[in-house]
């Protein structure tokens, strides 16, 4: 199944508005605003606690012309499976049931209830849009901080572990559908929600989502941050559907090193990463080389 988009059929209207209480240079708005154009408002989402939790503003002026519940941390893929057996049996389609998370949300706080959804194979659409921290609280480190990165909670050194390869976690519990994504691509972000969405059973989408003020860059710089993930190779696009794992076309000139932009050249925009040491820059290459390798011998697997 392929679907394949042109610019003049995306739709003009927007249902993420302007006047919300977000940062400069948010990637989440970037996110839901593709997101809401992809379904034309007909969504509901399910946000559990995070940055996307008070952005939108509080009811009846919410940013968000889209059915929002907000919910606990923990419970974001429990109310969704809630909400979309509901709609089965009460007969509504009224769109896909979306859960819009962090990554704390995801990858730490609410994983239980994520892989239980998987296992179950709830109709639902999960999304973690991820800035790599917890953000709304502070920058604290998550599972999902790239190594080397400085947090509150990793002021000194960077963060020493290795971030939680939440994607291949999510592909072994043997799910219909599971994609990156980043706001720097969203033509390709918006191929893929209509394509989970043709889908039925869970579907996980993961979306780069680079956050200035937690990452320490200019705000006038979040989609250069994020074009420079993938053309540097530290952020790889792919799908997986129908039985077969693809690396999505943005991504796969960079399958040859050779054709990568210098790491340093990301890292050195964020603010996150100054001083970085030698020896680590080294360590964050060999985890994307290695990456890469996955990615790879798995496109060859599920071929």
């Amino acid at each position: 199944m392929s679907v394949k988009v042109r610019l003049d059929q995306i739709p003009k209207e927007k249902y993420s508005l302007p006047g919300n209480a977000a940062c400069p240079g948010c990637p989440h708005m970037i996110g839901l605003k593709i997101v809401g154009k992809a379904f034309r408002g007909e969504a509901t989402l399910v946000i559990p606690a995070g940055c996307s939790s008070i952005v939108p503003g509080y009811h009846p002026y919410t940013s968000l012309d889209m059915r929002v519940i907000h919910v606990p941390f923990a419970s974001a893929p429990a109310v969704a499976t809630g909400i979309s057996r509901a709609l089965k049996i009460r007969g509504e389609d009224i769109g896909p049931v979306i859960v819009w998370a962090g990554d704390g949300a995801t990858f730490d706080i609410g994983f239980a209830t994520l892989s239980g959804s998987a296992v179950r194979n709830e109709d639902i659409i999960y999304i973690v849009s991820d800035n790599e921290a917890y953000m709304n609280t502070g920058v604290q480190a998550s599972g999902s901080t790239m190594y080397g990165a400085r947090t509150t909670t990793t002021p000194i050194l960077g963060k020493k572990d290795r971030r939680k390869e939440i994607d291949l976690i999510m592909l072994m519990h043997k799910i219909p559908y599971v994609a990156t994504a980043s706001i720097a691509y969203p033509l390709d972000f918006y191929e893929k929600l209509l394509k989970a969405s043709k889908i039925k059973g869970f579907r996980f989408i993961h979306l780069f989502s680079p956050c200035p003020p937690g990452w320490r860059f200019d705000d006038s710089k979040t989609v250069e941050i994020a074009r420079l993930a993938v053309e540097t190779g530290a952020w790889i696009l792919f799908e997986y559907a129908e039985g077969k794992l693809t690396i999505s076309p943005p991504s796969r000139i960079y399958a040859d090193k050779s054709k990568r932009k210098p790491l340093r050249e990301y890292l050195e925009l964020q603010g996150r990463f100054k001083g970085i040491s030698e020896e680590d820059l080294k360590i964050i290459e060999e985890m994307i080389d290695e990456n890469w390798r996955v990615l790879e011998t798995l496109s060859k697997i599920y071929s």
